[in-house]
């Protein structure tokens, strides 16, 4: 059985975070192991506290997996502090593992701020050249070309604040490679009329067209596609048809959306599983 590791934090409600990433791990058949960076008190209307667990238990943590276990896929969430994105770009570098998914997490759905404000020139830095896919949603690709482009001379910087169309997508795609990550998915959910996904591999881009779903139950989608993405490429998948098969593993999971809660409930990880087993 192929394994894949999360580092990133837990959310209590269970339908985004380290929680998240175990069901689509378990929802791909691969054998999901976790790193703990943080843990939040949140629920469908929002997140209420976050408390950071200590650098040298992250490290800790890494280290048990890593000197035990062999990984087929890492993908990395929430990791709002310095400490913690030093620690676990650190031990990347030690241990070297391949497919890497980083899922550059940034402001909750309810607006709370998951990446603290003087942890993102590190997460720029630090984890963003690491990656073999960085997955940004439109907020977090736009924050990530302002942060970089505070460490550039004037001439190289891209001059988008808010990215519009599929057009502004390529633009940025090939922005954010220039910070060293093998492919960069601008995931387009964001856009008003469309739900196009461009993943970029440092020539050519690659489309990957979706459709607007009515429904309020997005909870947890970016954990999930990272993490479907994650589990693909631990199976063997290329770049290309892992995020191809993960961009239809949410889309179903969004489609059938559990209304838990009282206000954005989580996609439904296990809905094709079930619904062979004669369940739904």
């Amino acid at each position: 059985m192929k394994k894949v590791l999360t580092i990133a934090g837990s959310d209590s409600s269970g339908g985004a975070g380290i929680q998240a990433d175990i069901k689509t791990m378990s929802a791909h058949g691969v054998f999901g192991m976790s790193v703990i960076a943080a843990i939040t008190a949140q629920n469908t209307q929002g997140v209420l506290a976050v408390q950071d667990i200590d650098k040298e238990i992250v490290a800790a943590q890494i280290d048990a997996i890593f000197t035990d276990i062999e990984v087929d896929a890492t993908k990395i969430g929430m990791v709002s502090k310095i400490e913690t994105i030093d620690v676990i770009s650190e031990k990347l570098k030690k241990y070297k593992p391949k497919n890497i998914v980083l899922d550059p997490v940034m402001v909750s759905k309810s607006g709370y701020d998951l990446l603290r404000p003087e942890s993102k020139m590190n997460l720029v830095k630090n984890l963003i050249p690491l990656a073999t896919v960085v997955t940004p949603n439109l907020p977090e690709a736009e924050e990530i070309v302002k942060t970089y482009n505070k460490i550039l001379p004037k001439e190289d910087r891209l001059n988008i604040e808010k990215i519009v169309d599929s057009k502004d997508m390529e633009k940025v795609a090939s922005f954010i490679s220039g910070i060293g990550p093998k492919y960069v998915l601008i995931k387009g959910g964001h856009l008003e009329n469309d739900a196009v996904d461009i993943l970029y591999d440092g020539n050519k881009m690659h489309y990957y067209q979706g459709k607007k779903i009515k429904t309020k139950n997005t909870h947890g989608t970016g954990c999930t596609l990272s993490s479907a993405i994650a589990s693909n490429l631990a199976l063997g998948y290329s770049v290309e048809e892992s995020v191809r098969l993960a961009k239809e593993y949410i889309t179903i999971a969004i489609e059938h959306s559990l209304d838990i809660g009282k206000g954005v409930g989580p996609t439904n990880h296990f809905y094709i599983l079930y619904k062979n087993a004669g369940m739904q």
